[in-house]
């Protein structure tokens, strides 16, 4: 074992011999409730063990000193977590067949060429994956593995320095941000769904749609042009391109009848996602639905056996662990302690400052956190109980608010898998990705405030 993971353990340990059993005292409950939280997220951060066997540690402090054992097995069957589940067979089934190659190269040709049009379409094609791939990683796999091929080619007639910068870099950030477009966009954004669907009974999936994607578009667009302006792409034939493009393609053949099952699959799901509000039927039983038809004889397009080989069970209970610990701090009164904490520090008598403190507070503590869902586990909570206490904005507006700003990490590639991903096939520097993150940043900030304060403020 690594001497840095016996360090972590000794600490985590240590906390758990002071703090949870009553041998030397009785800690307030409160105090248990923080000192599990450092020791689950030590583990997790610190990566001592795999995610499933963190979070199963997690069940068992929470089951000996917290709740029940029924209790803690009770967020397992959450319906959020089964949605889980239920997009690993759908966005599988959608990559293992092709199509998900298919649409890709397809969106791309919409750029004619063009390399300024090619950036600006591979934004908004990490959009159009978000919609059947709820796996920001699988979306940037995907994504770059395209990319690469295509630059690779062009290298050899021309340098791509700058194109290489702005695809790569943009994916990183796009990854995630795409992923909070729909409800099932991605692990984090399916969690946000099930924590806000509590605060507001008009929230589906088109409502999420009508909340989140104008600011996300938005940034998108800026987010172009100061690639545009700071990294301007290489003058290149647009026939090369449309030529490699057409080519990879062509490599794929004809559409096959695997792709059309999962192509009406996808399409059903959607569409009973979205009209959701007729039919009245959850979301993750629509999800489970479609989860079901890509390995139902004749209809599928696969067995049981390889089908469940899809599902990543760390994943599943690390989501599931998550969902522990945010009721763990509400139901302990955590939240409640620290955001009075937060308050009184404040001590502002603008709502408007008040958010955009705790926004700036959020967009720096995302640095330090790799996992976007064990952090908002944390923040989420804690913005709808400051929420509670501002009397001119409501819970839902500042959860919100913060979920957006928790999502993307612009500064370091250790904020994100996606970034490591991305920074491996080494088209930008840390330096490159600092530089691009400090405006882009600053600029995500602002979006979200304006948004909070002039749209979502007279619609929640």
């Amino acid at each position: 074992m690594k001497l840095k993971n016996k360090i972590l353990i000794t600490i985590a340990f240590i906390l758990y011999a002071l703090f949870l059993p009553d041998f030397l005292f009785e800690a307030d409950i409160k105090i248990k409730a923080l000192a599990t939280l450092v020791i689950i997220q030590t583990l997790w951060i610190g990566r001592i063990f795999p995610l499933a066997h963190s979070s199963i540690i997690l069940m068992l402090l929470l089951s000996f000193h917290f709740f029940n054992y029924e209790e803690t097995l009770s967020y397992i069957a959450s319906d959020i977590v089964w949605l889980m589940f239920s997009t690993f067979f759908i966005s599988h089934a959608f990559i293992n067949t092709g199509l998900a190659s298919r649409v890709s190269l397809s969106v791309l040709k919409l750029s004619k060429g063009s390399g300024k049009g090619l950036i600006l379409i591979s934004y908004f094609l990490m959009f159009v994956l978000s919609l059947m791939i709820p796996s920001n990683v699988g979306k940037a796999s995907l994504v770059v593995s395209v990319f690469d091929r295509l630059l690779q080619n062009l290298k050899e007639i021309k340098g791509v320095h700058n194109l290489g910068k702005a695809l790569f870099i943009g994916v990183s950030y796009l990854s995630a941000m795409s992923g909070s477009f729909v409800a099932t966009g991605a692990s984090s954004t399916i969690y946000t769904y099930g924590i806000l669907g509590e605060l507001s009974t008009d929230l589906n999936y088109i409502t999420w749609i009508i909340y989140f994607a104008p600011p996300i578009i938005l940034f998108t667009i800026i987010l172009w042009l100061l690639f545009l302006y700071i990294y301007p792409p290489e003058n290149i034939d647009r026939h090369i391109i449309m030529g490699l493009i057409d080519e990879r393609i062509k490599e794929l053949g004809k559409i096959s009848i695997p792709e059309m099952k999962v192509m009406f699959i996808i399409g059903l799901t959607i569409i009973l996602w979205s009209t959701q509000p007729i039919h009245h039927l959850s979301i993750p039983l629509i999800g489970l639905l479609g989860a079901t038809l890509t390995f139902t004889p004749r209809i599928g397009v696969w067995k049981w056996e390889k089908a469940r080989e899809s599902v990543n069970w760390d994943i599943v209970l690390f989501f599931a662990a998550t969902i522990m610990v945010s009721q763990m701090l509400i139901r302990t009164g955590t939240i409640d302690m620290i955001a009075q904490f937060l308050m009184n520090t404040i001590k502002m008598e603008s709502s408007i400052m008040v958010l955009f403190i705790l926004l700036v507070i959020v967009a720096l503590l995302r640095i330090i956190f790799v996992n976007v869902l064990g952090f908002l586990t944390i923040v989420l909570p804690l913005a709808i109980t400051m929420g509670q206490s501002l009397p001119d904005l409501s819970p839902l507006l500042i959860a919100m608010s913060v979920f957006l700003i928790g999502v993307p990490g612009f500064l370091l590639i250790t904020q994100s898998p996606v970034h490591l991903i991305a920074y491996s096939y080494q088209y930008f520097t840390e330096r490159d990705l600092l530089r691009i993150g400090s405006f882009a940043g600053v600029v995500w900030i602002i979006i979200v405030l304006f948004f909070a304060m002039c749209c979502w403020r007279f619609i929640v």
